[in-house]
């Protein structure tokens, strides 16, 4: 038993030590951005998202893929919920590959809404060469895998701050000439400098949003920070679709718990109330 306590004190130290590491190494904790969809009962804004999905199709896709994410997902409860004929015509404006045909070879074809959404280069290779070396991570998945603060209990209540993290990159860039004196002499070329960062404070991506840059179906005005606040909604849910649906199902559980235990209760209390 003892032993047992000490292996879960050390586990515990470990893990704050961990987080505590990763914090000092540079990276500066996201901005805490309040999003509709935190809390146990937050919900996505449906506008929000169908704005953030334009912003990553404008911007965004040109050079970051979303290989787990199919067209017809647009459309589902939960999401952007698009229209199927919206996905129909969103769909149609990208290009797959498909075959081999009757003569055995690969032809390009209009997507489908079945399609998932295509990488903007063939090859990780292709990737490289068109940006500097830097390769572009898979957005799918990165509010999920990129944390914008760390320590054990702060992500624990907390979260792991993933889409503060994202909205934090897009709107950390510093300018050359405010860069601090003593990182400046180590840019490296063809860098820029962005403390929220996670790889370092030297970031392969140039700032990609600037004011106006999109035009919003529903007129919102398209700052940088209303599109990065979009985009890292849309890549909120990318990154858990069901995340509505589990919070409604984990509601019902918890209160199906609350009746069982007072049952349970009620039965003890009436199955021992003459043995004393």
């Amino acid at each position: 038993m003892k032993l047992l306590k000490t292996l879960a004190i050390a586990a515990t130290g470990l893990a704050l030590s961990f987080g505590a590491v990763h914090a000092a190494e540079g990276q500066k904790p996201a901005r805490n951005i309040d999003f509709s969809f935190e809390g146990p009962f937050g919900t996505f804004d449906r506008a929000q998202l169908q704005r953030g999905y334009k912003v990553y199709k404008e911007v965004c896709a040109a050079c970051h893929a979303m290989k787990f994410v199919s067209f017809r997902n647009l459309a589902e409860p939960g999401g952007p919920e698009f229209t199927e004929e919206q996905v129909k015509v969103l769909a149609a404006g990208y290009t797959v590959q498909d075959g081999p045909n009757v003569d055995g070879e690969m032809f390009d074809r209009p997507a489908l809404p079945s399609d998932r959404f295509p990488a903007p280069f063939p090859n990780e290779q292709a990737a490289r060469a068109a940006n500097g070396g830097a390769y572009p991570s898979d957005l799918s998945l990165i509010t999920k895998y990129r944390p914008g603060w760390y320590g054990t209990f702060n992500q624990l209540f907390n979260g792991i701050g993933g889409p503060e993290y994202v909205y934090s990159v897009l709107t950390g860039y510093v300018p050359d000439d405010q860069i601090p004196e003593e990182l400046r002499a180590e840019q490296p070329e063809g860098k820029a400098y962005n403390p929220y960062f996670a790889n370092g404070h030297w970031i392969g991506m140039a700032q990609p949003l600037v004011d106006d840059q999109v035009t919003y179906d529903d007129g919102t005005p398209a700052t940088v920070d209303q599109m990065a606040r979009d985009v890292s909604a849309f890549l909120a849910w990318t990154a858990e679709p069901k995340m509505e649906e589990r919070k409604r199902t984990g509601f019902m559980v918890m209160i199906y718990l609350g009746i069982l235990a007072l049952l349970l209760y009620l039965v003890k209390k009436r199955i021992w109330a003459n043995a004393h």
